[in-house]
C-alpha cells in the first residue's frame, strides 16, 4: 500500500508572519473573510492583531465569535447559518483548537451541504468538495489544527466528542506567528505544549508510523523537550518560537498516521467534564506510555534521547523505556500539570461510561497495543 502525506498548500513562520495574510488574500482574489474566533480572544484584543490588519488594508470581514472550549454541534450550526448570510468567500480561523475545529466543520458543510447534519461528519466522511478556503492563524502552541486533516466536535446531547478526519478540511494557508501566542497564560502554555508532546509521542509509536512521519515526530519531541519549560516558566521568546514550530511539525506527522489510546481516553473527559484537552492528555500520557511499552520496540529509547536523557544508549531496553516515561513525567511535573484525573474532578463512578466512549473513539485504532475495554477501565481507575 502506498504511503500518503497531506500538508498545507502554503505555510508561513516567525514573528510578523500574520502580515502574509494580506499577501495571500490579494493573491487569491478573496473578497470577504468569515473570521472564526472566540470571545476571550476578542476581549483580550489578541484577535485585533488580525482584525486591524484587515481594516488597514480595506479588506471586508464578518466576525463569528460564538465558539466555546470543546466546540459543540450548536456552535457549528450557528457558524454555518451566519456564513450563509455573510457573502464571505473564505475563512480566517483565529485561535486555538476550538475556533480551528469549528471553522473546519463550517467550511466543510458549506462546501458539502449534504453533510449539514454535523454528526454525519464523524470518522472518515466521504465529502466530495474541498472546504471553503481557510487561512489558519493559531494562537496556542499545541493542537496543530492549521496543518491537520482532523477536527473534533462535542455532542452535548450524548456527552461525547467525535473525531472527523477529512483531507478536504485542511487549511490552504497556515500562519504560525509566535507573536500571536505571546499572551498565553502559564497554564495554557503548559497544557497546549503537553498536547503537542502527546501528538508527537503517539504519532511516533502509532501503528501507521513510517520513516517520514518518524522524522517529524522526533524533531517535535526534541524541540518540546528543550523548550516547553522555558516557554511556560520564563515566557522565553525563543522557547515560544520553538514551541510554535514544534506543534506544527508534530501536526505534519500525526495528521497523516493517526494517534492512539491517550487521545481516545482524553476525548470523553473533555465531553463529560469539560477537562481541557491538553491537561487530559498530559495526565494520561505517562500511564498509557507504560501500558504501551511492550509494543513500542526501540522507540522509547529514541524518545528518551530526543528529550535529552543522558546515557540512554548504554541502558538495556527496559531501563530505556523506564527512563523515557520518567522524562515525560518530569516534564509534566515541571510545568505544573496535575498528576491524577481525580485532581481535575474525574470520578470513579463514571469510569464505565468513559471507557465505553473511549473504546468507540476512532483514535483507538492507531494504538500500538491491542486494548480491551477492561484495560481502559483499569487505566482510568489507576489515575483516580
Amino acid at each position: 500500500m502506498a504511503m500518503r502525506i497531506i500538508l498545507n498548500e502554503t505555510s508561513y513562520f516567525s514573528s510578523g508572519a500574520i502580515n502574509e495574510i494580506v499577501t495571500e488574500v490579494k493573491k487569491r482574489a478573496f473578497t470577504k473573510a468569515f473570521v472564526v474566533t472566540d470571545k476571550i480572544l476578542i476581549e483580550k484584543k489578541v484577535a485585533d492583531k488580525v482584525l486591524d490588519l484587515l481594516k488597514e488594508n480595506e479588506m471586508e470581514y464578518v466576525c463569528f465569535d460564538d465558539v466555546q472550549e470543546n466546540p459543540t454541534i450548536e456552535n457549528v450550526q450557528n457558524g454555518v447559518e451566519l456564513f450563509k448570510n455573510s457573502n464571505a468567500d473564505y475563512i480566517i480561523a483565529l485561535g486555538g483548537g476550538s475556533p480551528m475545529d469549528t471553522a473546519k466543520a463550517v467550511g466543510i458543510i458549506i462546501a458539502n451541504p449534504e453533510f449539514e447534519d454535523v454528526r454525519s461528519l464523524e470518522g472518515f466522511a466521504p465529502t466530495k468538495n474541498p472546504s471553503v478556503p481557510i487561512i489558519a492563524v493559531p494562537t496556542t502552541a499545541g493542537t496543530a489544527s492549521e496543518v491537520t486533516v482532523n477536527y473534533v466536535i462535542t455532542d452535548v446531547e450524548r456527552n461525547r466528542k467525535f473525531v472527523c478526519i477529512d483531507p478536504h478540511d485542511i487549511p490552504v494557508v497556515a500562519i504560525v506567528d509566535p507573536d500571536m501566542m505571546s499572551s498565553m497564560p502559564k497554564g495554557l502554555t503548559a497544557a497546549t505544549g503537553m498536547d503537542a508532546l502527546t501528538h508527537a509521542i503517539e504519532g511516533y509509536i502509532t501503528k501507521g508510523a513510517w520513516e517520514m512521519s518518524d522524522m517529524f515526530h522526533i524533531k517535535a519531541i526534541e524541540l518540546i523537550g528543550r523548550s516547553l519549560r522555558g516557554a511556560t516558566l520564563e515566557n522565553c521568546p525563543k522557547c515560544r518560537e520553538d514551541m510554535a514550530l514544534a506543534q506544527y511539525v508534530a501536526g505534519m506527522g500525526f495528521s497523516n498516521v493517526g494517534l492512539g489510546l491517550v487521545h481516545a481516553m482524553a476525548h470523553p473527559l473533555g465531553a463529560f467534564y469539560g477537562t481541557p484537552h491538553g491537561v487530559a492528555n498530559a495526565i494520561l500520557l505517562p500511564t498509557i506510555m507504560e501500558f504501551n511499552a511492550p509494543a513500542s520496540g526501540e522507540k522509547y529509547r529514541d524518545i528518551a534521547k530526543a528529550m535529552g536523557v543522558a546515557g540512554v544508549d548504554e541502558m538495556d531496553l527496559d531501563a530505556a523505556r523506564t527512563a523515557c516515561v520518567d522524562a515525560v513525567k518530569q516534564l509534566s511535573k515541571d510545568v505544573q500539570i496535575p498528576e491524577k484525573l481525580s485532581d481535575v474532578g474525574v470520578k470513579a463512578e463514571d469510569i464505565d461510561f468513559l471507557a465505553d466512549s473511549a473504546f468507540a473513539d476512532v483514535c483507538l485504532g492507531g494504538n500500538p497495543r491491542e486494548t480491551s475495554i477492561d484495560d481502559i477501565k483499569e487505566l482510568y481507575a489507576s489515575l483516580i
